[in-house]
């Protein structure tokens, strides 16, 4: 079976036509490999985990698409959640790779490791 890891970047906060293409498109993508039987899991890191907060919010126009894949999130950088700040209720803080002075980010070398595919929004 294919494995997908998508990784979101892009910022909420720039307010901006791309960033929201981004999250939408990462998004849809986690939707066509979950409906095609893939395994597929959705990390946000840098300033993209500013995002889960946005979408969980009713009035979002992505948030029925979120919530038909958010049980693919796998968690939220927590080096980054220590740098950019966010609401993090609900969402594992990703720390596998051990990056000094930070208190770690997710592990790309081991999501490769385990076999995934990784697509960058």
């Amino acid at each position: 079976m294919k494995k997908t890891a998508i990784i979101i970047l892009s910022d909420p906060k720039s307010d901006s036509e791309e960033a929201m293409g981004r999250v939408f498109n990462a998004l849809a993508s986690a939707y066509e490999f979950k409906h095609a039987g893939e395994e597929v899991k959705i990390i946000f890191q840098g300033t993209g985990i500013r995002w889960p907060e946005q979408l969980e919010k009713a009035d979002h126009p992505l948030n029925r698409l979120y919530s038909e894949v958010r049980n693919h999130v796998q968690g939220l950088s927590k080096g980054c959640v220590a740098v950019f700040g966010t609401e993090v209720s609900g969402y594992d803080l990703l720390n596998e790779n051990e990056v000094p002075g930070t208190p770690g980010l997710p592990s790309l070398l081991n999501l490769r490791n385990e076999g995934f595919d990784i697509l960058i929004f």
